[in-house]
């Protein structure tokens, strides 16, 4: 698997594990045009690849991401409301695109973790937090409009709480997107992130590649597909699943009482 240059994101993958790390530190890591466009590169050059089973996504120097680029916003003015629609429907293809990669996706999250950044917590199969992040849908304040964000808001937290935080721009801290379940888990200080993320990565390891990129696509299923038709479909699924390769090494596995080749 060959992945993409990149100017905005720093790669790096070990163990399975591709580490995405937003790398604007003087933006707080805002979302450019440019870094939505290398996240859908490095999303659409993993998809079809086995080796890399977790993407981890996290900002440079503390910060996760302060929302959108104020420059390519002022930038697509002068070319009108067209440039302005492209600009943002490629966040909302990025959003997308995220939430269906089959790899597990796992944000963590600091500092500012602002309307695009917020965006991106939202679509991610596993969220930690530092307790000091500071989560928020600024855009009403500005006069804008949570656009691409909001449907992926609501599958998060609800209608409800949606609708609080957009129409009131509110601010809030780890713990409050953990009582909110936006974030599974919300962490004291560095360490203690760091230790959880490690403690997850462990825990993904133990499952079969092929078997969570399955199960997920099941999952995400629910919220679009009938409920029969899903269910003849998962059918077939476990079938293949039963008797392909990853299921006769995991029943193996358990028999001859030993890890499975993918947890070793």
């Amino acid at each position: 698997m060959s992945l993409p240059a990149c100017e905005t994101l720093l790669l790096e993958q070990a163990g399975g594990v591709l580490h995405v790390t937003l790398n604007r530190p003087d933006a707080r890591n805002a979302m450019s045009l440019a870094m939505v466009g290398e996240l859908r590169s490095v999303l659409a050059a993993v998809r079809q690849g086995s080796d890399v089973r977790a993407l981890v996504l996290r900002g440079a120097d503390g910060h996760f991401c302060a929302g959108g680029d104020i420059k390519d916003m002022a930038s697509a003015r002068a070319a009108g409301a067209d440039a302005y629609r492209e600009l943002n429907r490629a966040f909302g293809s990025l959003l997308e695109e995220a939430q269906a990669a089959p790899q597990v996706v796992i944000a963590v999250l600091e500092g500012a973790v602002l309307g695009g950044g917020f965006g991106l917590a939202c679509i991610s199969d596993i969220a930690i937090a530092h307790q000091g992040a500071q989560f928020g849908l600024p855009e009403t304040g500005l006069g804008i409009l949570p656009a691409q964000i909001a449907p992926f808001v609501v599958k998060r937290i609800g209608l409800t709480q949606a609708r609080r935080l957009a129409l009131t721009a509110a601010r809030f801290d780890g713990n409050e997107a953990l009582r909110l379940g936006l974030v599974h888990f919300a962490e004291a200080d560095d360490a203690a992130v760091d230790a959880r993320l490690g403690a997850t990565l462990e825990q993904v390891r133990r499952c079969a590649p092929g078997a969570n990129a399955r199960t997920k696509a099941l999952l995400l299923a629910t919220e679009e597909r009938e409920l029969g038709p899903l269910l003849d479909d998962a059918a077939a699924w476990f079938a293949d699943a039963v008797t392909g390769a990853e299921g006769a090494e995991g029943t193996m596995a358990f028999v001859q009482k030993r890890k499975p080749t993918w947890a070793q």
